[in-house]
């Protein structure tokens, strides 16, 4: 089964296997769906086109046509005015119908994948704080004994990125402070109440492999999986790739990504500081590998 995720940054699609839970396939693209979209308050020409060279790519790749596929799309499409038009026309050369999701949605699907993925290695589960940083919107949930609690919070690394030019780690503080209120909805501290703060997404993924030497070109999921991350790593990560010259800092980060990869950086700090946690732990699993576990779970109650 396939599950397609067209995000506010990239493209991700998977092929899992239902009863073993096992990636078979995944493919990843950068797409730059949300560029300038704070601004025309439309997707843009050149983001369409690079959606459309993904799919192209994905396409010789993935039996579209003959296996089940399962798409959506999250903030950047929720917002765009011409976002219909877009997925129209997706589905006109492709036949792969995106539904654009809630962000309340986006976060279910995503804790699905990440309590797979806890579990395979060797996590708990059943407790966890997770965040989410995507390109557009960010998805906290908080989850405890099957009681889970989310919300979704319309700050990503793009639209930071694109606003704020200057005087980044205070715009960023103040954004996050947005949070503030889903915090305190939980009436006591986050570490104490749910013990282990989970992220995923291309920031904590890219710093993650970064730090164990990895190039873009050469990512492995299986050596970022399951991978701690304390603070101190991020601000590392942060001082090296600011202070590399920018070839040798987009060989680790990919092309044209880096700005946004530092900006990441910022918010991922800024996040933990604000939950109370010194540790993360990184999960490359997310919202593409929950659309296809959700199927798959309703296959097998079927």
């Amino acid at each position: 089964m396939i599950g397609c995720d067209l995000g506010s940054n990239t493209l991700r699609i998977v092929k899992i296997d239902c009863q073993s839970k096992a990636r078979i396939l995944a493919f990843e693209r950068i797409v730059r769906t949300a560029k300038d979209l704070h601004i025309t308050g439309r997707i843009g020409e050149q983001a369409k086109e690079n959606i459309f060279n993904a799919l192209h790519e994905a396409s010789a790749l993935f039996d579209f046509k003959n296996e089940r596929c399962f798409c959506v799309t999250t903030e950047a499409m929720r917002v765009a005015s011409n976002a219909q038009e877009i997925l129209n026309e997706i589905e006109t050369t492709f036949g792969l119908t995106f539904r654009i999701i809630t962000g309340k949605e986006e976060a279910f699907l995503t804790s699905l994948a990440i309590e797979n993925a806890l579990k395979r290695e060797g996590f708990d589960p059943t407790i966890y704080a997770l965040f989410d940083l995507g390109g557009g919107s960010t998805e906290f949930t908080f989850c405890k004994n099957g009681d889970k609690q989310s919300q979704s919070f319309p700050f990503g690394i793009i639209n930071v990125a694109e606003r704020y030019k200057t005087d980044l780690e205070q715009n960023i503080a103040s954004i996050v402070g947005s949070i503030d209120g889903f915090i305190q909805k939980q009436k006591t501290t986050i570490p104490s109440n749910f013990l282990q703060l989970v992220t995923t997404a291309g920031t904590p993924t890219t710093v993650a492999a970064f730090l164990e030497g990895l190039d873009y070109n050469h990512y492995d999921a299986n050596v970022v999986n399951g991978k701690v991350l304390h603070i101190n790593d991020f601000e590392e990560a942060y001082e090296r790739l600011t202070t590399m010259n920018l070839d040798e800092a987009e060989r680790y980060t990919g092309t044209n990504r880096r700005d946004l990869v530092i900006v990441g950086i910022l918010i991922v700090k800024a996040i933990m500081k604000k939950l109370g946690f010194e540790t993360c732990i990184v999960i490359d699993d997310g919202l593409r590998e929950g659309v296809v576990l959700e199927q798959c779970y309703n296959l097998y109650k079927s």
